[in-house]
C-alpha cells in the first residue's frame, strides 16, 4: 500500500521547524473521578509524538474522547487527564488548548514544543466531515500525521477531511504498522491462511465470513457463530445461542469454502452446561449428543486439539474472537488451546477485537502474537475486505 510515512519524512530531514498535527487515538477509559483506568492507547501514541519532537517540529496532538455532543463542551469531555498522563510518561508539561479551530487561525506552539488540542469531537461538523471545518484544521499545520488506526474506518474532519487539505498528509508509525501487518496477513499471506472468527452472532460478522470464505484455507468459527454452523451441519445445539434464520447463509459459506478445496471445521465435541454461570457444571460430550436443555459454552478437547494442530501447520493466522465463554474457567479450554497454539506456531499472526485482546492478556501470549491490532471496528472492516477511508485518502495524497 503506497502511503507517505512520517518516519520517512523525518529520515529525509523534512520535519524540522514544521508545524505537525497528529491525530492520535487517545480514547481511554476514565473512572468517575476522570482518572485514566487503562493507558495502553496513550503509551502506544507516544512514539509518534517523540519522533516529531526529536525532529524539531512544533507538535499539536488531538483525539476524540468519549461521546461528546458537538458544540457543547463539558468538563468531562476534556483531554486534560490524557495530557497529564502523557506528560508524566514523557517528563514534560503539556498545555491543553481549547477553542483551537476558531482561536485566531493559529495555535501557539514553537519547534520543540508540544500542545494537546482539546477533544476534536466537540467541534461542530467533525463527525460529518464538514469541509469548512476540515480546511480550518488543515491551515494549522504543515504536516498532518494520521496515527489512529482505531478511527481509520471513519471519514471525519480530523481523520479524513484534514488529510485532503493539509499541505502534506502521512501515516504515523502506529498506522503504518497496521498497514504492514494487514498487508502481510491478507494481501500477501504465507499459506495456509487460517482465520478464526468468533462471536455471539453470525449476523454481526456475516459479511466478514463471506469475504474470508473467498480467501482463506481454513475458516474456524466459534462462540454463538459456531452454533449456527452446527445447525447448518444438522447437529443439535439444545438451547444454545444461535440464529436459525441464518442457517442458509452458514451453508453458503461452507459450500463456498468447499468449492475452493477449503473447509469450515465443525466441532465434533463440545462443553455444555445447564445454565450460563461461572459455577455451572461443565460436561464434555460429542456434538451429536447435545441434549435439548444443554447450553454449548465451549468447544470440546478433541475439537480444540484438531484446531490447534491446524494452527501449528498454518503460514498465516488471523484471529478475531474467543471460541468459548473463556471468562468462565470451566469453559475456557478451547480458547486457551487456540491461544497457546497461535503462540507456539511459526505462522505470522494478527489479532484484533476487545475479547481477543482480553484472551491474549489472560494467557500471557502478547509477545508471541505477530501483531496485535489497536482498532476494533477498523479491524473488522479490514476483514470484510473494505478499503478504510484513512487508507484511501493517504494513498491518494501519496499519488498511489
Amino acid at each position: 500500500m503506497n502511503v507517505l510515512r512520517f518516519e520517512d519524512l523525518v529520515a529525509q530531514g523534512k520535519v524540522a521547524g514544521q508545524r505537525v498535527f497528529i491525530r492520535a487515538d487517545l480514547n481511554v477509559p476514565l473512572d468517575a473521578a476522570h482518572q485514566i483506568t487503562e493507558d495502553t492507547r496513550v503509551r502506544a501514541s507516544i512514539p509518534c509524538i517523540e519522533l516529531a519532537l526529536k525532529a524539531g517540529a512544533a507538535v499539536m496532538v488531538t483525539s476524540h474522547l468519549g461521546r461528546p455532543t458537538e458544540g457543547a463542551f463539558r468538563p468531562e469531555d476534556s483531554l486534560a487527564p490524557v495530557a497529564k498522563r502523557i506528560g508524566e510518561l514523557m517528563g514534560r508539561e503539556i498545555p491543553v488548548v481549547a477553542n483551537w479551530v476558531d482561536g485566531g487561525g493559529v495555535v501557539d506552539v514553537k519547534p520543540g514544543q508540544l500542545v494537546m488540542l482539546e477533544n476534536c469531537r466537540v467541534n461542530i461538523g467533525e463527525k460529518k466531515n464538514d469541509e469548512a471545518l476540515a480546511r480550518k484544521m488543515a491551515t494549522l499545520c504543515d504536516i498532518f500525521v494520521h496515527d489512529a488506526f482505531g478511527t481509520a474506518h471513519r471519514a471525519e474532519a480530523s481523520t479524513y477531511g484534514i488529510a485532503q487539505f493539509a499541505p502534506i498528509a502521512c501515516a504515523g508509525p502506529l498506522l503504518a504498522a497496521e498497514i504492514d501487518a494487514i498487508t502481510k496477513a491478507l494481501a500477501n499471506p504465507k499459506r495456509p491462511l487460517v482465520a478464526i472468527v468468533a462471536g455471539s452472532k453470525v449476523s454481526t460478522k456475516l459479511s466478514i465470513l463471506q469475504a474470508l470464505a473467498k480467501n482463506v484455507d481454513q475458516l474456524i468459527v466459534g462462540g454463538g457463530i459456531a452454533n449456527t454452523f452446527m445447525l447448518a451441519a444438522g447437529l443439535p445445539i439444545g438451547k444454545s445461542l444461535a440464529e436459525p434464520s441464518l442457517i442458509g447463509d452458514a451453508k453458503a459459506v461452507i459450500e463456498a469454502m468447499k468449492a475452493r478445496g477449503a473447509a469450515v471445521p465443525i466441532p465434533t465435541d463440545v462443553v455444555t452446561a445447564k445454565a450460563f454461570k461461572a459455577d455451572a457444571v461443565a460436561t464434555v460430550k460429542a456434538a451429536a449428543d447435545v441434549a435439548p436443555d444443554d447450553l454449548i459454552l465451549d468447544i470440546g478437547p478433541q475439537t480444540a486439539k484438531r484446531l490447534a494442530d491446524q494452527l501449528m501447520k498454518a503460514g498465516t493466522i488471523v484471529w478475531n474472537g474467543p471460541v468459548g465463554v473463556f471468562e468462565f474457567d470451566a469453559f475456557a479450554g478451547g480458547t486457551e488451546a487456540i491461544a497457546r497454539a497461535i503462540a507456539a506456531s511459526s505462522a505470522f499472526s494478527i489479532a484484533g477485537g476487545g475479547d481477543t485482546l482480553a484472551a491474549i492478556s489472560k494467557y500471557g501470549i502478547k509477545k508471541d502474537v505477530g501483531y496485535i491490532s489497536t482498532g476494533g471496528g477498523a479491524f473488522l472492516e479490514v476483514l470484510e475486505g473494505k478499503t478504510l477511508p484513512a487508507f484511501e485518502i493517504l494513498q491518494r495524497r501519496a499519488g498511489g
